[in-house]
């Protein structure tokens, strides 16, 4: 019977053994050709799946929201160019590292909730991780391929709309020195879009990875997303309301006969407004930026959106710690998941 198989020719049939049965040879052959390793596989699983987070290679429809957020984040950057192209003599109305909070929030809360689950939920769903892991990788490569896909895509989504910024603050400067002052503010705006594009796409994918069910997955990443940013700003608001900030002195002090005069007195805001931040990824990340930009509250009411007072180097460490978890926490997850 093996030699009739052999000797039979694509699309012919083979007469079998003597109970009736026929062969059908229907042209299978074997792969002949180099088998990539391991590294190839994390590069193409890396390139799938960031095609995946914006819809390419699926219908219209998974593409509306990717292409629609993607508008709203380089809006507020083409409307600083139009102002400063129609209004030379304007400064820019759009800063490189504080680039419109709320929209910046809004617009990657739902591309996160809405897109993580694309990446990893429907793996689950279909039962594919153990044909991934039939295949010569290690399990921690699945994660970080995901990872690594999803960073890129959100660092896409933030950092593009920098770069216009940055094009269209440096077309209406005149001389190098502008020009390098621009360029000096464009590096640690990407920077920080970096800190954004890395703890959201961790965040977002443990939370996703928790179900295969893509509704779920959904609710499992946009309503903590949501709510930490609702409760943040309340407690933030309540503690700035319920208690008076304290005065200090953040300048000289010098002496006139007997009287101490402080130059440039400051304000430390209450506990309740400084730490409430903290709740939110998205508060947290503000948080970060006040703690490097060295926020300086020299005047009554100056509590900005993210209150820190002293409590920088809390926001900083817990921003370590919070993205280091989340990337543990993930890459644990596929220690046991999926092997049946």
């Amino acid at each position: 019977m093996a030699a009739d198989t052999e000797s039979a020719q694509p699309g012919q049939t083979t007469p079998a053994a003597a109970d009736g049965g026929v062969i059908h040879n229907i042209g299978y052959r074997r792969y002949a050709d180099a088998r990539l390793g391991r590294g190839s596989i994390f590069l193409a699983l890396t390139w799938h799946s960031l095609r995946a987070a914006f819809g390419l290679g699926r219908g219209a429809k998974a593409k509306i929201f990717p292409v629609l957020l993607f508008v709203i984040m380089c809006l507020p950057a083409v409307v600083n160019a139009v102002s400063l192209a129609t209004n030379p003599g304007q400064g820019a109305i759009v800063s490189y590292d504080d680039y419109i909070p709320s929209i910046r929030a809004v617009a990657m809360l739902i591309f996160v909730a809405l897109e993580a689950p694309n990446l990893v939920s429907t793996d689950l769903r279909n039962h594919m991780l153990p044909l991934y892991f039939a295949r010569p990788i290690r399990r921690i490569d699945y994660p970080l391929a995901k990872l690594v896909a999803f960073v890129i895509a959100c660092l896409l989504m933030i950092e593009i709309p920098l770069v216009i910024l940055y094009v269209g603050n440096v077309t209406q400067v005149h001389g190098a020195h502008a020009v390098w002052e621009q360029t000096l503010q464009f590096g640690p705006g990407l920077l920080y879009g970096a800190a954004w594009a890395l703890l959201l796409a961790s965040i977002g994918l443990l939370l996703a990875s928790l179900t295969g069910k893509r509704v779920f997955a959904i609710c499992a990443v946009g309503i903590p997303l949501f709510f930490s940013y609702i409760v943040a700003h309340t407690l933030s608001h309540v503690g700035q309301q319920a208690f008076r900030a304290v005065p200090v002195c953040a300048g000289r002090v010098v002496r006139n006969g007997g009287q101490v005069i402080c130059l440039h007195p400051g304000f430390h805001p209450p506990a309740l407004a400084s730490l409430a931040g903290l709740i939110s990824p998205f508060t947290l990340l503000g948080g970060v930026l006040r703690w490097l930009a060295a926020p300086n509250y020299t005047e009554a009411g100056n509590l900005q959106a993210t209150v820190i007072g002293q409590y920088g180097d809390i926001y900083g460490l817990v921003f370590v710690l919070l993205t280091a978890v989340a990337i543990g926490a993930l890459l644990l997850r596929y220690r046991k998941v999926g092997v049946a």
